[in-house]
């Protein structure tokens, strides 16, 4: 096996990221939030924070950093089920986080399903407090 490399994902690995984030579970929405064309404006927009890792030309683990200008978000955090357990997944929250210190965020959050245990486990592992928080949404549209 190659080591892991982490480096910006790219428009033409939008197919290895969707089918990583079925079967990490995470239900992406590839005629909504997650189509092509949307997936192309986010990497514009997110420059260098939506990184992959990559054992050769394999993606086995994404993370998507976003921020709202006040605090950095670490969205879609997902690691081929072969390659868990070898901290993959702690080297691409830490690299997200370096690339959006660099722009001058200093808070960062992770929204985590309330029954997704290891998540929690996971995140307070790399120092982030675990909070007990509601979480309201709207939608213009079922698919966004």
């Amino acid at each position: 096996m190659l080591a892991i490399r982490i480096r910006p994902l790219r428009q033409s690995n939008y197919d290895a990221m969707i089918e990583l984030f079925q079967m990490s579970g995470l239900n992406p929405k590839t005629k909504g939030r997650d189509s092509p064309r949307m997936f192309a404006e986010q990497l514009r927009r997110n420059r260098g924070a939506y990184l992959g890792a990559f054992d050769g030309g394999r993606l086995v683990g994404t993370v998507l950093g976003t921020n709202d200008t006040r605090k950095a978000w670490i969205n879609r955090l997902a690691v081929h089920p072969e390659y868990r357990r070898r901290a993959i997944g702690a080297r691409l929250v830490r690299e997200c986080e370096r690339v959006l210190r660099k722009r001058g965020l200093e808070m960062f959050a992770a929204l985590i399903e309330p029954d997704n245990v290891g998540s929690a486990a996971f995140f307070r592992s790399l120092g982030y407090d675990i909070l007990p928080i509601l979480y309201a949404r709207k939608k213009r549209r079922e698919s966004v």
